[in-house]
């Protein structure tokens, strides 16, 4: 029997999720935007509420291509409202909106969202070795730092839980229990340089 985060056996979707793409390394352009769209709606809910949602923000944000969302203007936006598959919250929609055209800012800026934020630490996965889900943090100096930043360069809903919940999800934290089968798969993928312990 497999061992798995806590977290994770919620429901069928939090294990596929959990088992095929929480924590491994993102360096694909669109996935980091869908995640972070992701995550800022998540902001006050859980999770599992959001990848029951994931399809239809999917189907309403263009496949979360952030040129595209980037020009929505606020008529979409009314009709965004009235889709009962997203979450109808006016001003998360809003900073979905504005966030996308931050995003290709740094874009244009780093070559590409990928360089800004593995850019924190210099392209290394971040491992807390963790022995029990409780252990996780939910903030750390590298959320906080981030957070600042992006909060200056005019990003929305971007607090430091929901940065540190970003940083896991798209593996530069790796908070994967050390006895979850998860760990090793993905440990073992990356190369021993470029993994620092971190307990802050």
């Amino acid at each position: 029997m497999k061992i798995r985060c806590p977290w994770s056996n919620s429901s069928d979707l939090m294990r596929k999720y959990h088992d095929e793409e929480w924590g491994v390394p993102v360096h694909d352009e669109q996935k980091h935007f869908e995640f972070l769209l992701l995550e800022c709606m998540q902001a006050g809910l859980s999770w599992s509420i959001i990848l029951n949602k994931r399809e239809s923000f999917r189907r309403t944000f263009a496949g979360f291509d952030c040129r595209t969302v980037a020009s929505f203007t606020s008529r979409y936006i009314d009709l965004l409202m009235l889709d009962r598959g997203i979450i109808r919250n006016r001003k998360k929609l809003e900073a979905a909106v504005g966030n996308a055209s931050c995003f290709m800012d740094i874009q244009r800026e780093y070559g590409s969202f990928d360089a800004y934020l593995w850019g924190f630490t210099e392209g290394k996965v971040i491992n807390h070795r963790l022995e029990s889900q409780e252990a996780a943090p939910t903030q750390n100096w590298l959320s906080h730092l981030l957070s600042k930043d992006m909060k200056q360069r005019g990003f929305r809903f971007v607090g430091s839980t929901t940065l540190y919940a970003h940083l896991q999800a798209v593996g530069v934290i790796q908070d994967h229990m050390v006895s979850c089968f998860r760990y090793r798969e993905i440990i073992d993928s990356i190369p021993e340089e470029d993994i620092i312990t971190d307990y802050s």
